[in-house]
């Protein structure tokens, strides 16, 4: 038998004979054959409740009808189109459509294809305009992998191991809560620990004149799903506004309705010079975008950035269809009831099971932190088993965090209360088998 014929479900017994360990290795590999709205359909027969969105990613829900009717209009007229030699409605229509729904000023676009290059972009755009080199970043955060988002992404060594970035970039602290001293108010102290902190770093190792951005992700994603004050937040644009840095937001995975608003932005009350938005775009096409104002971007001449496949006109295509259904099916105002409804099981859980540390989010990004009971350390290992047993009860839930010790609920902003009751119904009873287990085990 050839090999290229066999069967798609053999192969994957030995998937690092074909892909990368980087890109092979990611948890858990469920071989599916479909998807649809809340659901993986697995090779196993069985269905999979998906409270991953594909990463941020699904958040109309799998193969929603009228994106799937777009991607197949644009393909009987149009598949790729390099914009500028060319120029197509959908990405034009996409434009237009985008600025009524952002803040502020921000109405001005460079389409690309994924997160990490809508960083680059803004990274590039921001260090153009003001002519200076450096960077300030927040630790913890992720903007992504290649070179220029590496080098202001902290959220793990290994990231970097072997391959640090030549930018000289800053870091200073993120905002979590979970830090605050005893009988301090976050909302006060943080802010004022970052004017010194930022104060500290002016005086003794960057110059401000010399930065040309901050970059902040409003909540940290990959990092843990850190949610900071809001009045943090507002520091960061006052420092940046004092000394002419142009603010960056990353709003790859909080955007378009994930927070129960189109933006994080938005949910704060803190508008950013340049945004990055990737992810939740497209319903699962590949586009992504550096966000501005036409002012800002004016300053961006061509030649200086350049792109052969984003904006493509079945992505925007997608993306037009994708913000209409987030309208007509009132998704932002889903998001916010039903991530709320979440938020208070969650807590209940909390309450019954000792193994949970924490539970925060906003709208319907999600995260419940554990740690190993007695010693009370984060626990990576444990979250592994919870995700592995919450898979073989049908329900797919993600990781984040620097050892991987929280679990993320990011479900597509479709998910109905008994989908969220169920999903987090199952999450109960595998904690409560783990937690048996390791009282047997203590005895």
């Amino acid at each position: 038998m050839c090999k290229t014929s066999r069967d798609w479900k053999e192969l994957t017994a030995n998937i690092g004979d074909y892909l990368a360990p980087s890109m092979a290795k990611d948890h858990p590999n469920l071989p599916v054959v479909k998807a649809e709205g809340c659901y993986y359909y697995g090779v196993d027969g069985k269905e999979y409740l998906d409270f991953t969105s594909g990463i941020a990613v699904e958040n109309v829900g799998h193969r929603h009808p009228k994106v799937v009717q777009a991607i197949k209009d644009s393909a009987d007229h149009l598949i790729h189109g390099p914009s500028g030699v060319i120029m197509y409605e959908s990405i034009l229509k996409f434009a237009e459509e985008l600025q009524e729904i952002l803040p502020g000023n921000l109405d001005n676009f460079f389409f690309g294809n994924s997160g990490t290059e809508a960083i680059e972009g803004a990274l590039k755009l921001a260090k153009f305009v003001t002519e200076r080199p450096y960077v300030i970043s927040f630790t913890g955060g992720f903007h992504g992998r290649t070179i220029g988002a590496l080098s202001v992404s902290t959220s793990k060594s290994k990231y970097r191991k072997n391959q640090q970035p030549s930018w000289l970039n800053y870091q200073l602290p993120y905002a979590d809560p979970a830090s605050c001293p005893e009988g301090e108010d976050p909302a006060e102290y943080f802010p004022k620990q970052l004017e010194k902190q930022a104060e500290s770093l002016f005086n003794h190792q960057v110059d401000p004149e010399e930065v040309a951005c901050m970059i902040v992700e409003p909540i940290m994603g990959e990092g843990g799903y850190v949610i900071p004050p809001a009045s943090w937040l507002e520091k960061i644009r006052e420092i940046c506004d004092q000394h002419g840095i142009l603010l960056i937001f990353d709003e790859v995975q909080t955007g378009f309705g994930r927070t129960g608003n189109w933006f994080a932005s938005q949910t704060f009350g803190v508008t950013p010079d340049i945004m990055a938005v990737a992810k939740g775009i497209a319903a699962g096409m590949p586009l992504s975008a550096t966000v501005a104002s036409k002012e800002l971007m004016d300053q961006w001449p061509m030649g200086a950035h350049a792109t052969t496949f984003g904006g493509n006109p079945m992505a925007c295509a997608a993306a037009r269809a994708s913000l209409s259904v987030i309208k007509e099916e009132n998704l932002l105002e889903n998001a916010n009831a039903m991530g709320e409804h979440a938020l208070s099981l969650l807590n209940e859980l909390k309450d019954k099971h000792q193994m949970i540390k924490d539970v925060r989010g906003v709208g319907l990004l999600l995260g419940i932190e554990i740690e190993k009971p007695v010693t009370n350390q984060a626990d990576g290992d444990l979250v592994m088993q919870i995700l592995d047993g919450c898979l073989e009860k049908g329900v797919l839930f993600y990781l984040c965090g620097n050892a991987g010790e929280v679990v993320r609920m990011i479900p597509p902003l479709t998910v109905s209360k008994e989908q969220v009751e169920h999903g987090i119904s199952i999450l109960d009873d595998v904690i409560a088998e783990l937690e048996g287990g390791l009282k047997d085990g203590d005895q």
